[in-house]
């Protein structure tokens, strides 16, 4: 059990058999909290459950749980690769009581877990525990036996947590490994602490006070309880190394890199084939949770980390781009536990392999005057801000990248003169948009934007989240608060809204917070090109600079809304394959309600030319192609065939929106540049109907049309629908109503007695139809059952039943239902002792398609998608039977 896959597994599984509800990792982009660039702690994404903002999943949870931390005040990311610990990407493990229980249990469970199930030895284990905390002190000696001179008592705000200034808190204690005399460093405490010798592997939170502004006002009515235990770090104990590079996941990744490079790691070279390893990790796992390298907010950081890892491939002398290379290594490594990484594979690939064929260009031009520039420098001078200036403006040569650069000659950058640069920048910019005859209040966003930077949209992958209220606009003026009943316009510092944009509408939605907050946000628009105003009116409550807001779209509105979006692509594709290539969009509007497209046309549509643009509109609607978005320089995208839309202002980076089926040459139906939100895959566009054809000007001709279920009444109507109906009823219209409820009665009854068919059928009832034959696997009786539309809380009583009528044996159950599978296991009392119920449930949740499940070793559940596999589920059981019984 020493690989950190069977370290990450083994932690998870003991507490899942200790009653904790296995969670899986949130992503690393915390949309429930603006204040993180990234999650980078097991607990962020409960923060919310722990301020009573949200329900619990369980009373007990457990997960492991991806962290980054390489932005913001939490950024180890200039120490990666020449410190023995620093990561930009971890994994957290944790368990978490949400007052359920407190300290002694807690302390248990962790002893359990360190000295039982991963077997270290309790001699070379020591705690911490905050110095006032007596009680966690007299809890350790009693269950752990510890002697006194190992439970160290720290006065500092190292062992206590706490929220923030305001909310929960509490004293922590940590449990130390002690790596022996042989590496220096004292115990925690100590004035030798800094040293290697002894390491943090576990930190126990016992969150059971409330503080306002850092002052302790009371005790939570329900202690919690939150632990971390950074996996890798624990991998160098178990793996009986002092460096997280050495360890199994980090080692293939690194022997990886040395084959494709054809050179094997130096005391000179490792650094950077430990930076490349490291970056490989955060920069995938970041694209396969939706962050796209860009030039703001947490696509820069992508970039940078992207970056940074590429310049160490370049001084190992890799000759074309390495990362993407690396990837299927990381996946075989990393991908069982995270099967997101495997499904984001093939756009992990294509990024990395894109911006690193990019940055060899910039690269290689940026070093050759970063040499030329700093040739006269010695060891400790300092390069002038002008020239970093200029590397960062002529060649996107990032400043970090220039420090790191200069690292190894220990050459320093004039970080002031740098600022000092990038300051006169901007007021030369400022000049030149005031000489620009801009709108008179377009100076207020200039302001907002330089002072706040662009707004960071998550709405192509979330309807909902939190943000940072960042300013506040009420007649035209920037406001320090407002109340209820106000107008005002809000700018945050992330937020789902889409501000209104080459043709599509903005957003409306819901802004919600603490002191009862609610605004009713009636559009979005977009200043600037780069700012997301929210325009809404204070129905209750107020509002001030710095809150933090819930942002909620509407969901429904917007699915209307990129329906008709994605349905003008398709438009303007089979415009040109009709009519022909001198076809370009003059322009659109994009709605909840319809859409319009204007086009280059010299003469109206006939019947037969609307006819064949509606049938190949819809032919792709059905086919329900994926649609996939892709981030392109524009010339490049030009290249691949795509379309720039009209109205459209494209900067360094382009979306490129390809859908439909492919064709001829393998390009997709539609290929279009364009920033808006659109339908994951054609069919949910449901309909297209062109409603109206026209002139808008000379040559330019107009079609408005309807999507969805806008489309359908416009072809049916309601009162065609409802003849129709009523012809099938062979009733009137008059009376459908009480014949269809007549017919739901029954066909709930039917349901009804087809569920107690089918259960009784399970049991052997039914009328003489025989139950599940026993089967013996390798001595042990086994009976094994596959039941189609079986209600999955029925799962309990059936296998309670199976283990009555068996006496002795296994029995797993799997109900599929809309496709899906839910596994059920149940294990004889006398076998549990050998045969947990957990393990075998797991052996059939992972074959159809699933990850996890939990229960007890007499009774345990998990589920997966594929409910076709589910013959395959049964066999996995019965082979895990094998296995322990052999």
């Amino acid at each position: 059990m020493n690989s950190t896959n069977d370290i990450r597994r083994a932690f998870l599984d003991y507490f899942a058999s200790n009653d904790h509800e296995v969670t899986p990792s949130a992503p690393l982009v915390p949309y429930n909290d603006p204040s993180l660039m990234f999650v980078n702690a097991g607990m962020v994404p409960f923060k919310n459950v722990f301020t009573g903002m949200e329900t619990p999943p369980a009373p007990r949870a457990t997960s492991s749980q991806k962290c980054v931390r390489a932005g913001g005040k939490h950024n180890d990311l200039d120490n990666v690769g020449y410190t023995a610990r620093h990561l930009t990407f971890f994994e957290m493990l944790g368990n978490f009581s949400f007052g359920d229980y407190f300290k002694e249990r807690a302390i248990e469970l962790a002893w359990g877990m360190v000295t039982q199930e991963l077997g270290l030895a309790k001699d070379r284990l020591s705690v911490t525990v905050y110095h006032t905390d007596d009680e966690a002190f007299d809890l350790w000696r009693k269950i752990a036996g510890l002697p006194e001179d190992r439970i160290i008592r720290i006065p500092t705000k190292d062992n206590f947590w706490a929220m923030g200034s305001d909310g929960p808190c509490g004293p922590c204690s940590e449990i130390f490994w002690d790596h022996g005399p042989a590496v220096a460093g004292g115990p925690p405490g100590s004035p030798d602490e800094d040293g290697d010798r002894f390491v943090e592997i576990w930190n126990l939170v016992f969150m059971q006070h409330v503080q306002e502004a850092d002052e302790i006002v009371g005790n939570l009515p329900r202690p919690s309880i939150d632990t971390g235990m950074g996996l890798e770090r624990m991998a160098t104990v178990m793996q009986g190394v002092h460096n997280v590079f050495e360890t199994d996941t980090f080692a293939t990744i690194i022997e990886s890199s040395q084959d494709l490079l054809k050179s094997k790691a130096t005391e000179d070279t490792i650094a950077s084939h430990r930076v490349i390893a490291d970056h490989l990790r955060s920069t995938s796992f970041l694209i396969a949770d939706g962050v796209l390298p860009s030039n703001e907010g947490r696509g820069y950081v992508l970039r940078r980390i992207m970056r940074r890892a590429m310049r160490h491939a370049h001084l190992l002398g890799a000759e074309k781009p390495l990362m993407h290379r690396l990837v299927p290594t990381l996946v075989s490594e990393m991908g069982q536990a995270y099967p997101d990484l495997g499904r984001a594979q093939p756009l992990i690939t294509e990024v990395l392999e894109r911006e690193e064929a990019r940055f060899r260009q910039t690269l290689e031009k940026g070093l050759r005057l970063l040499d030329e520039e700093s040739a006269g420098l010695a060891e400790g001078d300092q390069l002038p801000g002008e020239t970093a200036f200029k590397l960062y403006d002529t060649f996107g040569f990032p400043y970090d990248l220039t420090e790191d650069a200069l690292r190894a000659r220990n050459i320093g950058v004039d970080k002031d003169g740098f600022d000092a640069a990038m300051a006169l920048q901007k007021a030369a910019a400022r000049a030149a948009w005031k000489g620009s005859g801009a709108a008179a209040d377009g100076e207020l966003w200039f302001d907002i934007a330089e002072r706040e930077g662009a707004t960071e949209f998550t709405g192509y992958s979330a309807s909902e989240g939190e943000g940072r209220v960042v300013a506040l606009v009420v007649d035209g003026k920037e406001v320090p608060s407002a109340d209820s009943g106000q107008d005002v316009i809000v700018l945050t510092n992330q937020t789902p809204f889409y501000g209104e944009s080459g043709g599509q509408m903005g957003d409306s939605g819901t802004i919600s917070g603490d002191h009862r907050l609610e605004i009713a946000v009636a559009d979005t628009s977009k200043p600037l090109g780069r700012l997301h105003a929210h325009h809404g009116t204070i129905t209750s409550g107020k509002i001030a600079v710095g809150d933090t807001v819930h942002l909620a779209i509407d969901a429904g509105r917007r699915d209307e809304i990129r329906a008709n979006h994605s349905a003008t692509h398709l438009v303007h594709a089979a415009l040109r394959n009709q009519l022909g290539d001198h076809v370009t969009q003059k322009g659109s509007l994009v709605a909840r309600d319809r859409l319009r497209f204007d086009f280059s046309h010299p003469k109206p549509l006939s019947a037969a030319d609307i006819a064949a643009i509606e049938s190949e509109v819809n032919a792709e609607i059905r086919s329900n192609q994926e649609v996939v978005t892709r981030l392109m320089s524009p010339d490049d995208a030009v290249e691949a065939g795509a379309l720039a839309l009209f109205g459209e202002k494209y900067g360094e980076e382009v979306r490129v929106l390809s859908m439909g089926r492919r064709g001829a040459g393998g390009r997709n139906y539609s290929v279009e540049l364009c920033g808006g939100t659109h339908v994951r895959a054609t069919g949910d566009i449901a309909l297209f109907r062109i409603v109206s054809e026209s002139a808008v000007s000379s040559g330019v001709r107009r079609i408005e049309a309807l999507t969805g279920e806008a489309a359908r009444q416009w072809v049916v109507g309601r009162e065609e629908s409802l003849k129709s109906v009523a012809a099938t009823l062979k009733t009137s219209p008059e009376e459908v109503e009480e014949r269809v409820a007549a017919l739901v009665d029954e066909r709930k009854r039917l349901e009804r007695e087809l569920a107690e068919a089918k259960k009784a059928l399970a049991l052997g009832g039914g009328g003489g139809a025989a139950a599940a034959a026993d089967e013996d696997v390798g001595g042990i009786a086994f009976s094994g059952q596959v039941l189609d539309g079986m209600d999955p809380k029925e799962l309990r009583g059936l296998l309670d039943e199976a283990k009555k009528r068996m006496g002795s044996g296994v029995a797993a159950i799997i109900a599929v239902n809309d496709g899906k599978a839910t596994v059920g296991v149940g294990v004889s009392d006398d076998l549990t002792g050998t045969i947990s119920a957990v393990d075998l449930v797991r052996a059939g949740v992972e074959a159809v398609g699933g990850k996890g499940g939990g229960g007890r070793p007499d009774m345990a559940q998990g589920g997966g998608p594929d409910g076709d596999k589910a013959d395959s589920a049964i066999a996995a059981i019965k082979e895990a039977v094998l296995r322990v019984s052999a």
